[in-house]
């Protein structure tokens, strides 16, 4: 068993769902992102970066990051996501094939 932190654009948040889901059900421990129940224009910048350092702390105590990096897309939160595994030595577990020696595909 794993502790895997998902990873990805909230345009995908049903997939998000959904692989979140899968890896549970495959025996890891899954930490999600927390999904908004406003628009963004509505949340205050501090609010904002306490998403994020949630995210990182969830991202601290997780194996790994599953990224959900759908037809390729990775925007600048998420790739900030992956640097930040990166420096703590996480696994990067990604949907689709990335071109980076570090990469590894879940099967659909």
């Amino acid at each position: 068993m794993k502790i895997i932190t998902v990873c990805g654009s909230m345009k995908f948040e049903q997939e998000m769902k959904y692989y979140a889901e899968k890896l549970e059900l495959e025996g890891n421990c899954v930490l999600s992102v927390i999904y908004p129940t406003r628009n963004n224009e509505y949340y205050t910048k501090e609010e904002i970066k306490m998403f994020g350092i949630g995210h990182n702390k969830k991202i601290d105590i997780s194996d790994a990051i599953f990224v959900v990096n759908k037809n390729g897309y990775i925007g600048e939160a998420v790739r900030n996501e992956i640097e930040y595994a990166k420096r703590q030595n996480k696994e990067i577990i990604y949907l689709e094939y990335h071109n980076e020696k570090d990469n590894t595909k879940i099967s659909q």
